[in-house]
């Protein structure tokens, strides 16, 4: 098959040359077709791998190829000319389109794409210094009439330090197929392949295609047929007219998943088969089937999971504090205004867990790559949540008072009481989130993967769980009996609530010089320095009866609006560096997971992030510990970590196809085993030592 893709190739340049000359002359010497444009992602630090991307635009009637064209066609090669030591790998094509001409499938391109290559820069590689990039490139521009061999020098330039990220290459990276990290299988049929494919039963798909990757292997024009068993989905392709002399050891490819019902593209798969027993039976999936409906059983386990993630939400160090002084300021109210402050603080809670659900199920369908808490992956976030967990401590020091967090707040009218408790439910559920990695990684796995409206569901079962002490608190009067007498000793309580709401505040100065580096960091503790001197004057101006300033809500929300959009600006971009530890840790990638598995090691590969307080808690009680280390030295264990504290797509996928949301996630490879093991989200020494042994 590739002899006669370039013999077509050949003919199709030839046929151009002489059935018109003329016009080929004016083709060969006029503007490309598809135009070429070599980008890089961001700077990059020595030593460390940076995205290129090869951007390629077709005009309007014209396309290009993937890496398999099909039955005709070239793909893009490319030829690098790169300084000493820098180092250029694979092309990573985004997830193609069949085009059917006169019996001749084509896998192409016929709208902008862009093909992806990581460029890794040397160690010794001096910062400030621009690093000269060129390839020779070559492709073939096609319509449905005429093919025209098309090239140009690609010239660019990586600069040797930090800077921001070009953000179109979170949609690119988004285009391509998501790696499928478990084997398929296959088997031979009477005219054709039978392929076997993990896939989740409750997951959507369209109108699939696959798009193998080997020649001699299928009838890329004769129709596929699709089958779902279970979690399985079944392939059926057509052998090569002319088949390989010998039977594939594997057979690996694209699944295309098609469009959703509102035509929003569902991405791809890519996986590898093996030799292997596949599922006969099955239900057919004609075009445009819908896709198999969920169970009932897993939304109803995701909800009541979300639900005891929310309770148990309650006790972390975040939410303590203000959940436990507005039970007490809910201790004063009667019976009416409880009532009502629980009910507004349950539709805030409610309303901000819903909020953050529903944009990041917008931002995936979207194709952008996030997950649970992404909003604290983002430096404006990071920066506003400071100044509000400044503005907590400062209120719970007694600087000022904020009537939605007063203790006295069940003394003022019904109007302030719920409308300080909707505002309080916002806060608590917004700075919640980073705490919901043990106990909500299974239900916001499982949200991923459900319809919207189940989705919404599992979201609203957290805030709901989240609010339910203190709503049955507004609503029994004997909960709200059981709570201590209201005294003197409720001011001195509020003030010891500023010792963890305090270190909150330098919990989030740490996670802002992680996230964006000393540079954000400053920026961002000189706002809250300046929200702290705002407080002040308000709270002299509360005491002397004169009520806030009139100057306080603009000011703060100035203070808002510069950390939201003017902190961002001094944050440095790319993954941070990553601590080898006791257990001489390497960054996380697909590749290098793949290379320690081919050398027949065990992996342990663990995701975290600065801002997870259950992954800092397991990294110090049994990952980074003495036991563990010789444990996995003994056995040879590679150790790969994945620093989600930044967002960084190619993680945030590699979560996806595990069905986790978020972190913290823990797998386990044993040397042999040809899938992972999922370990529990909290972990100890003993079990993280004896783990090895295990197998």
């Amino acid at each position: 098959m590739a002899f006669l893709r370039h013999l077509f190739a050949f003919l199709a340049a030839c046929w151009l040359a002489l059935a018109g000359l003329p016009a080929a002359a004016q083709l060969a010497q006029g503007p490309a077709h598809i135009r070429a444009t070599l980008l890089a992602e961001r700077p990059a630090r020595p030593g460390e791998t940076v995205t290129l991307a090869v951007l390629m635009q077709p005009d309007k009637g014209w396309h290009g190829y993937w890496t398999n064209p099909g039955d005709a066609g070239l793909p893009i090669s490319l030829e690098w000319t790169l300084p000493s030591g820098v180092s250029a790998g694979p092309l990573a094509f985004p997830v193609p389109q069949t085009l059917l001409v006169q019996g001749l499938m084509n896998h192409v391109y016929e709208h902008d794409y862009a093909v992806l290559v990581p460029l890794t820069v040397p160690k010794d590689a001096k910062p400030g210094s621009a690093l000269p990039i060129s390839a020779k490139a070559n492709w073939l521009a096609c319509t449905e009439a005429i093919c025209v061999p098309e090239s140009a020098t690609l010239q660019g330039t990586v600069t040797v330090g930090s800077g921001a990220a070009d953000a179109r290459f979170d949609s690119w990276r988004a285009a391509l197929p998501a790696p499928l990290d478990r084997q398929g299988t296959f088997t031979a049929s009477p005219t054709g392949w039978r392929i076997a494919m993990p896939f989740p039963a409750s997951a959507a798909i369209g109108e699939p295609h696959f798009f193998i990757a080997g020649e001699g292997i299928a009838d890329y024009a004769k129709p596929q047929a699709f089958s779902r068993v279970g979690d399985t989905l079944v392939i059926e392709l057509a052998r090569a007219a002319f088949p390989a002399p010998e039977a594939p050891l594997a057979i690996s490819g694209v699944l295309s998943l098609g469009t959703g019902g509102k035509g929003e593209a569902l991405g791809g798969i890519t996986f590898t088969a093996r030799p292997g027993p596949v599922p006969a039976g099955g239900t057919p999936l004609g075009k445009g089937a819908a896709p198999a409906p969920f169970s009932a059983t897993t939304l109803v386990l995701a909800i009541l999971g979300a639900l005891a993630g929310g309770l148990i939400l309650n006790v972390m160090p975040c939410v303590f504090p203000i959940l436990s002084l507005k039970a007490m300021a809910l201790a004063r109210s009667g019976s009416d205004h409880a009532k009502a402050e629980g009910v507004a603080y349950t539709a805030g809670v409610m309303l901000a867990c819903m909020g953050l659900g529903a944009a990041m199920l917008a931002l995936r369908a979207a194709g952008t790559q996030v997950g649970w808490a992404f909003q604290l992956q983002d430096p404006g976030v990071v920066a506003l949540l400071l100044l509000l967990a400044v503005a907590i401590t400062a209120n719970f020091a007694g600087l000022y008072e904020l009537p939605g967090l007063s203790i006295e707040s069940g003394s003022g009218t019904a109007k302030s009481g719920w409308v300080g408790a909707f505002g309080t439910g916002l806060l608590a559920a917004f700075v919640a989130t980073p705490c919901t990695g043990p106990f909500m990684a299974a239900a916001v796995g499982a949200a991923l993967v459900l319809p919207a409206w189940a989705a919404m569901a599992v979201f609203a079962a957290l805030g709901f769980g989240l609010a339910l002490p203190f709503l049955l608190l507004g609503f029994v009067p004997a909960l709200r009996r059981l709570l201590p007498r209201p005294g003197a000793w409720m001011e001195r309580f509020r003030r010891a609530m500023a010792v963890p709401m305090g270190l909150t505040v330098l919990a989030l100065c740490w996670l802002a010089w992680r996230l964006g580096g000393p540079v954000y960091a400053a920026g961002a503790i000189a706002l809250a320095v300046l929200v702290v001197v705002l407080l002040i004057a308000i709270g002299r101006s509360q005491r002397q009866g004169l009520g806030s300033a009139r100057w306080a809500m603009p000011g703060g929300i100035l203070l808002a609006a510069l950390a939201l959009a003017a902190t961002p600006r001094l944050a440095t971009a790319g993954p941070g560096e990553v601590e080898a530890g006791l257990l001489d840790a390497k960054p996380f990638s697909e590749a290098a997971l793949a290379e320690a598995r081919a050398q027949g090691k065990p992996v342990f590969a663990y995701f975290t992030a600065d801002w997870c307080l259950s992954c800092k808690v397991n990294e110090n009680v049994a990952i980074e510990r003495e036991t563990t280390r010789d444990a996995f030295r003994k056995a040879g264990v590679v150790v790969l970590v994945g620093d989600w504290t930044r967002r960084d797509p190619k993680i945030t996928s590699f979560l996806s196809q595990q069905g986790a949301a978020g972190v913290p996630l823990y797998l386990w490879y044993p040397a042999k085993a040809p899938a992972p093991q999922k370990l529990p989200q909290v972990l100890s020494a003993d079990f993280m030592a004896g783990l090895p042994a295990k197998g």
